[in-house]
């Protein structure tokens, strides 16, 4: 399947159910241990219940419907009973919340004597903090919708679609590719196959890493490809679209999910299903994963060796992963997990735009002086240990380190397990290194002055069009130049 399915109805809501199963009980004069009593359950187990930390089975359910005189449907309406019941449940999930946590406030109980008043104000305090963050937010919330549905789909099919397979397979057995690493020759057989000539030229637009002339059966790429990246990646994402039949994206959804379809099956044809999966089965077999291995074994970049290794592992290794591309500045701008990792989001669920914990191993690596070998460091976090391995790459935008990381029962099968780096970070459940040490700030706050380097794009607009971030008059411009007389 592609890249389109639809996001799932969320489940029904168990801080609803619980206050409701509250209100009736003290509306009917019951104890928590008298209602305990009449479904045969322990007091402790029903207050989990009310205070929405435990969903009740089918059974208890209608046991606890019976014994409050009530019905199913009744206790499960989505409307609370009163207007105290409806600030108390929107106050638990704030506190569940971003919001919340970013802060560093822990939940607390929301007891009978919290005047009506005070979580008025707390929730409205809540509610224009996260205005604030949303209006302060570098990418557009629709941008980053997008991309949290996305990153949903993607981890549910856990980064692996088999159409996408499939069309590289039948594109490779096309041009007669007998397996193993994709050569530049067999890229440029792909083009040939697909209608297209190769054209390398010096005044490619600068918003654009190719540009198709479909009228002419021509390709535009840099003639200095060479020194920014490998060319067959540069030739095979600029056919990719074509392979898929992509059209003029409508919406930012569809340019971002055939952006991540073209990357995809880019990475396909670079390091084919069927020759890859026996080598990492045999790597898995000798203990001895490596992503340093696939890179070399196919001539790839870290990074596409590192999105090739998510796509493949779960579904055909059993392992789930995580993986994260982060800016030297700490910017998280790529992210992929199905392992119960626990990344920083924003109260939309983005973890793309959020800082990296700087005690992460995406974070560590940037101090190792050896650029040479892997960085390896297991990481404590309030939700398991991890064990990540990480490398630094140059791009144009600056450094990025690139990292793939496994739960610590997973790590038996990666080299580089016997490392002695290990680190806590608690980013996404605490403060963690977000806020400097109370006394580090109460000393610096009012005697520190820094000059911020602001990024360049900070304050500018993407140009408009279909294709966002490209200049489309400069495309324009550029295929009429170079079209043939």
């Amino acid at each position: 399947m592609t890249i389109a399915e639809e996001i799932e109805e969320p489940e029904a809501d168990a801080l609803t159910i619980g206050r409701r199963i509250r209100q009736l009980r003290t509306q009917r004069g019951l104890t928590l241990e008298e209602l305990a009593t009449a479904v045969e359950r322990a007091p402790s187990q029903l207050s989990m219940i009310e205070n929405g930390k435990r969903e009740p089975k089918l059974t208890l359910l209608r046991a606890i419907a019976k014994a409050l005189g009530t019905s199913i449907d009744a206790l499960l309406e989505a409307e609370p009973l009163d207007e105290r019941a409806t600030l108390e449940v929107a106050l638990e999930r704030a506190m569940r919340g971003q919001t919340f946590q970013a802060l560093g406030i822990a939940p607390f109980r929301i007891g009978k004597t919290v005047p009506d008043e005070a979580l008025r104000a707390l929730l409205a305090l809540q509610g224009e903090i996260e205005r604030l963050r949303d209006e302060r937010s570098a990418t557009p919330e629709e941008a980053r919708r997008a991309n949290v549905e996305l990153r949903h789909l993607m981890r549910d099919e856990n980064n692996y679609f088999p159409d996408l397979e499939r069309q590289a397979r039948q594109l490779l057995d096309a041009v007669g590719h007998p397996g193993g690493p994709l050569t530049q020759r067999t890229a440029s057989d792909i083009a040939a196959h697909l209608g297209f000539t190769l054209h390398y030229v010096p005044d490619l637009p600068q918003t654009t890493r190719s540009v198709a002339d479909l009228a002419h059966g021509r390709l535009y790429l840099s003639s200095r490809v060479a020194a920014k990246g490998d060319p067959r990646t540069a030739v095979l994402q600029a056919l990719s679209s074509r392979i898929l039949g992509h059209r003029e994206p409508t919406s930012y959804a569809e340019f971002l999910r055939q952006r991540v379809e073209t990357n995809y099956l880019t990475g396909a044809l670079l390091i084919p299903e069927s020759h890859v999966v026996p080598v990492l089965q045999e790597a898995k077999a000798q203990k001895a994963i490596s992503i340093e291995d696939l890179r070399d074994g196919y001539s790839v970049s870290y990074e596409t060796a590192a999105h090739r290794f998510t796509n493949l592992a779960t579904v055909h290794l059993g392992i789930p992963v995580h993986f994260l591309k982060v800016h030297e500045s700490g910017t998280i701008t790529k992210a992929y997990e199905n392992d119960d990792v626990n990344f920083p989001t924003d109260r939309l669920g983005a973890i793309e735009g959020q800082m990296c914990c700087r005690r992460w191993t995406s974070r560590v690596v940037f101090d190792v002086d050896d650029r040479f070998n892997p960085y390896y460091q297991y990481t404590d976090t309030g939700n398991g240990t991890y064990w990540c391995t990480a490398r630094v790459e140059n791009s144009s935008e600056g450094l990025h380190s690139v990292s793939v990381g496994v739960r610590f029962d997973d790590t038996k099968w990666f080299l580089g397990r016997d490392t002695p780096n290990r680190g806590v970070s608690k980013h996404s459940v605490e403060v963690c290194c977000r806020r400097a040490p109370a006394e580090l700030e109460a000393q610096w706050r009012e005697n520190a002055w820094p000059n911020v380097r602001t990024p360049r794009t900070l304050l500018a607009t993407l140009p408009t069009g279909a294709f966002p971030g490209v200049d489309t008059t400069e495309v324009y411009e550029f295929l009429a130049a170079h079209a043939p007389r």
